[in-house]
């Protein structure tokens, strides 16, 4: 492969600025992750993403996403890129896209799929040949989607990321190269780029000379600017990650930055005539158990709302931070004189659980027991063959009259044990725990939750679930029986089981899964209200909603109305521990918790 391909004529790279069609041209964009939003919204998030005054949306492509096994490469619904790409060319914009591999964005693994490490010789993000021949596969099905959507072929895209942020990970040059090599070969003629944080370590180690260096930061515009000037003395200058907010983690606080200093930040960019791409534009969510995580000595996995304080909420609501921004790039632009509608207060209604079944019996009704893995040692997910969600183990108990202690080389990351069926503990990797005292019985059973794999760092790659031995008061327990947990069939056994007037569900004690109706006159965004619950996942007509828990900040779900009908809709909770009170409740607004003030 060369990397002497053809080169745009339409957009590239002046001494100055881009340059589009022979003049100055300054990028304004705005991320939106087409994999985060019901595709029935891409058009209107498009859309109000013009009417702040952006001319550029960016997304990253999240690999697991299309391809959660190997082979597979879905493009339908909401992981449509080529159709996505479509309606933001139809709002006349142009389009980024930053393919990764590697895409980090909070996503579980940041977007590496959990069976590329099936095989412990695989690399990670570095010239190794069984990683680089699954990186190939990938991002030949992503150009095949880009190539023709390209300014010079008529279509939306301007610029072309290469890895991401590499130089807080990496230094191999010649992956970088392997790459570039690949996506020229591939038909990409625009320009490319690599971004990375304004150190001089990291714009050094994350790029090659010739890629465009850009920088992520969200403060100290003018500083940060003049490292990345040193490092690329020529051309136009991009900060193509301005973090305008924050993500949460489960436990912690919700993070908010001020719309002032937001503001100010942008607009001293634009005054120094850089181009910029809002990190986050909107948001969206981490629907069903796409949500990453941190470890930095304590495991931290990342919340369903991925709202990031945006200028467009997590429902697409503009927010002040929105006319702000807009304001500031009027200050430098022209912007259309349309505005957006601001938020409306979503409908309030309750009903009751009309069942609730304990997890076994759901299984059950479900038909998805019979896939039990005999294996001496406790297995892991990935041994399994399942890389999200939940797995179930179960072995018999030695005869003994007392308490005694399990033990677990560790937790990855959330295990709900139980003895006969009764459930005695847990054990949270957040928490560093990895025993608990078990009571006399026949069958120890552990429900294993994934609760997202790490997205940043050396973790990256690593196997969920329990890491052997599995220890009882220090003597190895083997003769194990493991299973993943089929929620979709569960959630379909429970689909259309309702049965008005029956009594409402009085407690929950789980595991267990229970089914509720909501009755809706049209469809309608809704907010549901998990403050009373305990920890589980919500399912709405049998679309993943994403995980709730007590401990917050998170204390609703954000429910699409392109996932409601008029009429009856099955509501599906999957609650692994207790609920203080069993009761479905939607309110007005969201709640993303208290924050630091």
């Amino acid at each position: 492969m060369s990397t002497t391909a053809p080169t745009s004529t339409r957009f590239v790279i002046g001494p100055e600025h881009f340059e589009l069609d022979g003049a100055p041209h300054r990028v304004v964009a705005g991320a939106l992750h087409y994999f985060r939003v019901h595709p029935d919204q891409w058009a209107d998030r498009i859309r109000k993403a013009r009417l702040m005054g952006l001319n550029t949306i960016e997304t990253y492509v999240a690999w697991n996403a299309h391809s959660p096994r190997r082979g597979d490469f879905d493009t339908s619904a909401g992981l449509d890129l080529g159709r996505f790409l479509d309606l933001v060319a139809a709002e006349g914009l142009h389009a980024i896209v930053r393919p990764g591999p590697y895409i980090c964005a909070e996503w579980d693994g940041g977007g590496l799929p959990g069976w590329l490490f099936d095989d412990p010789a695989v690399g990670v993000r570095r010239s190794e040949p069984l990683y680089l021949a699954a990186v190939d596969e990938f991002l030949e099905r992503v150009y095949e989607i880009v190539v023709p959507r390209q300014i010079d072929h008529g279509g939306p895209v301007v610029l072309v990321q290469i890895e991401n942020e590499y130089g807080a990970y990496g230094d191999d040059s010649g992956y970088l190269r392997h790459l570039v090599d690949l996506t020229r070969a591939s038909g990409v003629v625009v320009p490319l780029t690599t971004v990375d944080q304004p150190t001089d370590e990291m714009l050094e180690a994350g790029s090659l000379p010739e890629l465009h260096k850009t920088g992520s930061f969200g403060s100290r515009a003018a500083e940060r600017l003049a490292t990345l000037r040193r490092h690329q003395p020529t051309g136009p200058l991009m900060c193509s990650e301005f973090w305008d907010g924050w993500f949460d983690h489960w436990g912690e606080h919700h993070h908010t930055t001020p719309v002032e200093e937001a503001a100010r930040e942008l607009d001293a960019l634009l005054t120094a005539g850089a181009s910029v791409n809002v990190y986050m534009f909107h948001g969206g969510t981490n629907f069903g158990f796409t949500n990453g995580a941190n470890h930095k000595g304590t495991y931290q996995s990342h919340v369903t709302s991925y709202d990031y304080d945006a200028p467009l909420d997590e429902a697409g609501w503009p927010t002040e931070k929105f006319f702000a921004f807009r304001d500031v790039i009027a200050r430098h632009m022209p912007v259309p004189d349309e505005v957006p509608s601001t938020r409306s207060d979503a409908p309030v209604l309750a009903t009751t659980f009309d069942q609730a079944v304990p997890l076994a019996e759901a299984v059950g009704l479900a038909g998805a027991d019979a896939s039990w893995l005999a294996s001496d040692a406790v297995p892991t997910m990935d041994a399994l063959g399942t890389y999200r969600g939940f797995s179930r183990h179960r072995v018999a108990l030695p005869a003994g009259g007392s308490s005694r202690v399990l033990s677990f080389a560790g937790v990855r990351d959330r295990a709900v044990v139980s003895v006969d069926g009764r459930r005695v503990g847990v054990l949270q990797r957040d928490q560093h725990e990895r025993a608990i005292a078990v009571p006399p019985g026949a069958v120890l059973e552990v429900l294993v939750e994934d609760q997202g794999r790490v997205n940043y760092g050396v973790r990256i790659g690593e196997a969920k679930g329990l890491i052997g031995p599995a220890l009882l008061d220090g003597e190895e327990l083997v003769g194990w029986e493991s299973t993943p947990l089929d929620l979709d069939a569960v959630v379909a056994a429970l689909a259309g089981t309702g049965e008005p007037g029956t009594p409402g569900v009085s407690s929950f004690d789980g595991p267990l899964v229970a089914h509720a109706t909501v009755t809706l006159d049209e469809p309608h965004d809704l907010y549901l209200d998990t403050r009373s619950w305990g920890k589980g996942v919500v399912f709405v007509n049998g679309f993943a909603l994403g995980r709730y828990w007590t401990r917050g900040p998170q204390h609703t779900l954000y429910v699409p109305g392109e996932q409601l009908r008029a009429g009856d809709n099955d509501l599906v909770v999957f609650e692994t521990g207790a609920a203080a009170a069993p009761v479905v409740s939607f309110v007005a607004r969201p709640d993303l918790g208290h924050t630091e003030q």
